[in-house]
């Protein structure tokens, strides 16, 4: 009988790899009796990554909801482990030492046993901090290989990386296959390689079903020493998400491995309640193709935890195209064609900008980046012309040393837009901030929280927080999941009812009732849109959206809000339009005045819409 292979259940990933949201509190602790009862399972990843943000644009409260998810592993006796994006920590920007210090202390306090930490481009420098944070408060360092595909991502350098994360202090090392692209020969090599220098260091390998590896994979590590293989579970199994438990038990017990049995009849209530959330709200944000496997995805290697949202993504930038299109008599483009189009361009862009591992934030990175190039291409226009503040920190080495080479028409344009190149510790970018929001929480009247979880989660997602403590986050969510379940129910006679749409003549808004046969329209014809004759009244330039997304004055408070009044020389930033998981800057095109703003903070906008003028 070969070793003991332990499983880990990525209950967590699984529906972020499916979808854009997560069950809430109440269903995660339905359903957590039923996972204990398995009896299968030595982990359990109960939080982290977009898990806070999550339970924020609920309206919950995600540190009530950690306390209350991870209470009955514990009480079972089953380790419970999460994602923690080194100097990203919880979100897709840079976070302070002191934020990323307190992130620690909070999450064993709410009762985290493992913090799976990695690096996007697996700079052992932002990991290396992490290591240091997860001892003082208890816990136990697991170190992330970032796993990809290229000239550069080489058996020895993913070795090397190990034994030097083994050197810093990591306890465990993760085999983090984010895409499901590794090679599985190639990944039994590296797993054999540690095993052979460190015998005791357990190592857990994570890995995506889409390309189709996986299976493969995990029998290779495991035949090379792996000591756990994280899971998951149908209906959310396979495809943009992971191998499925009963598969990977049945090969490794085939092969001779001592793997645990399963409760079955546990097994069957689990996968009853994850039918039950999809059926609840979140099988609204699933796209039924995240259920199909996908060799294409071995060219663009994008990782099975963003397939969920690219695919709401492509919904958005669709229509933004299309719309383009029907303005010009040109053909529409489907689904397909963007997606086949968006891996080719993720292929271009990739080696260009430095063969960053893809995986979070700079999977997003580069997706965004070929996406508003084929946004840009499709429109006419040429490739690059929108790089957003925070990738354009990934490409200048802020975020840390990029595994390959720009490409020389990258460089050129940073230095013709006099961005500066850094070479120093990416943390040294990012100065402490805690001070600052226990300011502001003061004055704001808002409790710190225990363990100074309200102050940790403050200082993690501000913008987000905010919107939690007025409200404005729940009422989004709500209005969005009732738009949703409406256009899921409705019927097909309701595509032939009336319809309300805005158009602008002459750069007046106006709302046009449109019918289809003979029906008695009540209401005028067109009626001039809100906003409309205020947008007229205030004197200068429009400034319209270039993409769709949510609007934002700022993105953290560092910066200092524009106002009505303003002066602002072209080049100056304006607001951000945050799209697909990035703030993208908006900047003045010519000097001017404010005379209007026409979105409040957090607004949804369309492609066009007029966000503010300038005189």
């Amino acid at each position: 009988m070969k070793k003991e292979i332990k499983f880990s259940l990525v209950f967590r990933d699984m529906w972020q790899s499916a979808g854009k949201y997560v069950p809430r509190v109440d269903q995660l602790v339905k359903v957590a009796p039923a996972i204990v009862e398995m009896g299968c399972f030595a982990r359990v990843e109960t939080n982290g990554g977009g898990f806070e943000q999550v339970n924020l644009l609920f309206g919950e409260n995600p540190n009530k909801a950690v306390r209350e998810w991870t209470k009955p592993f514990h009480e079972a006796g089953i380790q419970t482990h999460m994602l923690d994006r080194a100097l990203n920590g919880l979100r897709m920007s840079p976070v302070p030492a002191d934020v990323r210090q307190l992130f620690y202390k909070v999450k064993k306090a709410q009762g985290t046993d493992i913090t799976r930490t990695f690096c996007g481009l697996n700079d052992i420098r932002n990991i290396s901090p992490s290591i240091g944070y997860a001892h003082e408060a208890g816990m136990i360092s697991q170190c992330s290989l970032c796993i990809t595909h290229s000239p550069v991502h080489t058996v020895e350098y993913y070795t090397n990386m190990a034994l030097e994360l083994i050197k810093l202090g990591a306890d465990e090392i993760c085999i983090k296959d984010m895409a499901g692209i590794g090679r599985p020969v190639s990944l039994g090599k590296i797993v054999a390689n540690i095993k052979a220098a460190h015998p005791d260091i357990p190592v857990q390998y994570h890995s995506h079903a889409g390309p189709g590896f996986n299976m493969a994979s995990i029998l290779e590590v495991c035949e090379a020493g792996c000591d756990y293989v994280d899971v998951g579970m149908e209906p959310l199994s396979w495809g943009t998400g992971h191998a499925d438990l009963l598969s990977v038990q049945a090969m490794l017990k085939d092969a001779g491995f001592q793997v645990p049995e399963i409760n079955m009849e546990a097994y069957m209530k689990v996968r009853a309640l994850i039918q039950e959330f999809m059926d609840d709200f979140l099988g609204l944000y699933i796209s039924p193709k995240n259920r199909l496997m996908n060799s294409l995805l071995i060219g663009p290697g994008l990782p099975g935890g963003m397939m969920g949202s690219l695919m709401a993504d492509l919904e958005t930038n669709l229509e933004s195209i299309n719309k383009y299109k029907a303005k010009r008599n040109l053909p529409f483009m489907t689904q397909d064609q963007l997606l086949i189009k968006l891996f080719a361009e993720v292929a271009y862009v990739w080696p260009r900008v430095g063969y960053p591992p893809l995986v979070t934030p700079f999977s997003q990175y580069v997706k965004n980046l070929a996406m508003m190039n084929v946004i840009a291409m499709e429109k006419g226009k040429e490739r690059w012309g929108m790089i957003a503040d925070d990738i354009w920190d990934m490409i200048l080495g802020k975020s840390g040393k990029l595994p390959g080479t720009l490409a020389p028409e990258i460089i050129e344009k940073a230095e013709r837009e006099g961005r500066k190149f850094f070479t120093g510790n990416p943390q040294d970018n990012y100065p402490d901030s805690l001070d600052k929001y226990r300011k502001m929480m003061k004055e704001n009247k808002w409790e710190m929280g225990e363990d100074d979880e309200e102050l940790f989660e403050y200082a993690m997602h501000p913008a987000q927080y905010e919107a939690y403590k007025s409200g404005k986050a729940k009422a989004d969510f709500l209005e969005d999941v009732a738009k949703r379940r409406a256009e899921r129910d409705k019927s097909p006679l309701d595509d032939t009812k009336p319809k309300t749409l805005t158009v602008q003549v002459d750069g007046q808004a106006y709302h046009v009732t449109v019918a289809y046969g003979d029906v008695d329209l009540a209401s005028p014809a067109t009626v001039p849109a809100a906003g409309g004759s205020a947008a007229s009244a205030a004197g200068g330039q429009d400034v319209p959206s270039p993409l769709e997304g949510k609007f934002f004055l700022t993105k953290n408070t560092q910066e200092t809000p524009l106002k009505v009044g303003d002066h602002v020389k072209k080049g100056d930033l304006l607001c951000y339009i945050e799209a697909m998981k990035t703030y993208n800057a908006i900047r003045a095109d010519f000097d001017g005045t404010v005379t209007a703003i026409y979105a409040n903070p957090g607004d949804s906008v369309s492609e066009d819409d007029i966000l503010m003028k300038i005189g």
